[in-house]
């Protein structure tokens, strides 16, 4: 056996700032091959970098390069991580957020130099990128827009079964700008729509707010679906995937809708799913779209194969329940995909809290129970929380990304996400690897054969951790309640 230390002396850098400042940290790296050949044992040594976050922010993604020394050194480990690729779950989607229609305005509203400049940095693939691969928009409007519409709008008493007017000229003003702009550096980013409420003369209460669909529209509500993809393929947006109703228990939001299991279950089986197919639309149906609290929503709805067959999977928020229910729908149809698609963090935010609960739920959590994607909400807003709807939208969600005229103010959803979405593109596929009560963490392979694995020592005080991986090892020390990602050649 050969063990090396490798020790980071004065320069840790922070790639969004471009700042140096001093660490003290020591990595070990120890590499055990059993690679033998005619002449003996051969011995490498691996490369890594990990990029650390500390919760009195003194670090943001700082980068760490482990580099060969010849100083000899034995160690003490605290803690084992065993990581076998050869044992693999889901293949992941991407990372990103929610780009409300607020969002796009705030961004349209920057002069195009620094509007281009942040979208480089949010979705691109360079040094200071950090690489978001998934986003997901409203189907009409959400609460984070000015004020309640769809695409379909008409005065008291009229309805319009066959859609005549159905329009998406408000989308032109900023979403859809955004998004044509966002596509021109990450062309294969993927972009799922939900619905906040069907126009106010499909439903029962005529209001944006709560109520139920009528069932005499639900043919016209599947068809106002494929308008809107068809609309946005035309636009050279691709929509990859639709959930059907954004929290369909929580009809006091403004725009909402209440639609419980059963109608949403006869929606996709006699309409959705069926008008889908005829016009050739291949845009995934993902249910529920809702809290961790109700997993016998989407398994009611699968346990019926005539609805299945249109179905891709289930997803989720966690403002009620736990991580762990996401696993209970994946026992009871392994078949079908989950993801995870809101959680919010409330303004004025709070560095510490809000980034251990959303990596230890969100980012390690939701993939270790089977979650092909995790998206904050939401992406942007300006410093007043604005714009929001009146009657039930939210005036506390504060952005990944604070925007004021030019100026950005990166809030923890930022560095939430950017501890994976840099470094475990679409296509990685999580590996197995053991998890200690102190030290969380989610592994995976990425196209390109690395293995990236996020960690997080929940433990105040420095650890010591052996990570082993077939025939090497290496051997990390992280500071108290330290973030990390590590990036294992």
């Amino acid at each position: 056996m050969f063990l090396y230390l490798f020790k980071k002396l004065a320069q840790p850098i922070n790639f969004l700032s471009q700042k140096y400042s001093i660490i003290g940290i020591f990595v070990v790296l120890g590499v055990l091959l059993s690679c033998k050949e005619q002449s003996g044992l051969k011995d490498t040594v691996s490369t890594a970098k990990i990029y650390l976050t500390s919760l009195d922010q003194s670090q943001l993604l700082n980068e760490v390069e482990i580099k060969k020394s010849d100083i000899s050194v034995t160690t003490s480990v605290g803690s084992t991580i065993n990581l076998d690729p050869s044992v693999s779950y889901q293949i992941m989607d991407g990372f990103g957020y929610t780009l409300t229609g607020g969002s796009a305005m705030h961004l349209q509203k920057m002069t195009a130099l620094s509007r281009s400049k942040i979208i480089e940095e949010l979705f691109g693939k360079g040094a200071k990128s950090i690489g978001v691969s998934y986003l997901r928009v409203s189907i009409g409007a959400s609460d984070l827009d000015e004020y309640p519409w769809s695409y379909n709008d008409l005065s008291s008493g009229k309805s319009d079964p066959d859609l005549e007017h159905f329009t998406m000229a408000y989308d032109t003003l900023y979403l859809i700008p955004t998004l044509k702009e966002i596509l021109k550096t990450s062309p294969q980013i993927k972009i799922m729509g939900s619905p906040w409420s069907p126009p106010a003369w499909m439903k029962d209460n005529k209001d944006t707010r709560g109520g139920s669909l009528i069932k005499e529209y639900y043919p016209a509500y599947a068809n106002y679906f494929v308008k809107y993809i068809k609309a946005m393929e035309a636009e050279g947006i691709p929509i990859d995937a639709i959930t059907v109703q954004n929290e369909p228990l929580h009809p006091g939001n403004n725009p909402s809708l209440l639609m419980l299991a059963k109608d949403q279950g006869e929606f996709v089986k006699n309409h959705l799913g069926p008008a889908f197919k005829k016009n050739g639309i291949k845009t995934k149906i993902i249910l529920y779209d809702h809290n961790a609290d109700r997993p016998d929503y989407p398994i009611s709805i699968l346990d019926d194969p005539e609805t299945a067959q249109y179905v891709d999977g289930s997803a989720f928020h966690l403002y009620g329940g736990t991580i762990d229910a996401l696993s209970k729908v994946h026992n009871a149809h392994p078949e079908k995909h989950l993801y995870f698609t809101e959680q919010w963090i409330g303004a004025p935010g709070n560095f510490e809290e809000n980034l251990s609960w959303h990596i230890e739920n969100l980012i390690i959590g939701a993939p270790r129970n089977w979650s092909r994607n995790v998206l904050q909400w939401n992406l942007a807003a300006d410093e007043n929380q604005q714009p929001h709807t009146d009657r039930g939208g939210c005036t506390r969600c504060l952005g990944a990304i604070t925007i004021k005229g030019d100026s950005i103010i990166r809030n923890p959803g930022y560095y939430i996400i950017a501890h994976a979405s840099k470094f475990v593109p679409p296509g990685s596929v999580r590996i197995n690897s053991n998890q200690e009560e102190n030290l969380l963490n989610v592994a995976y392979s990425t196209p390109e054969n690395k293995t990236v694995v996020i960690l997080q020592n929940k433990k105040n005080e420095t650890i010591t951790v052996e990570l082993n991986k077939e025939e090497e090892k290496l051997i990390i020390t992280l500071g108290s309640k330290d973030i990390a990602t590590l990036v294992w050649e």
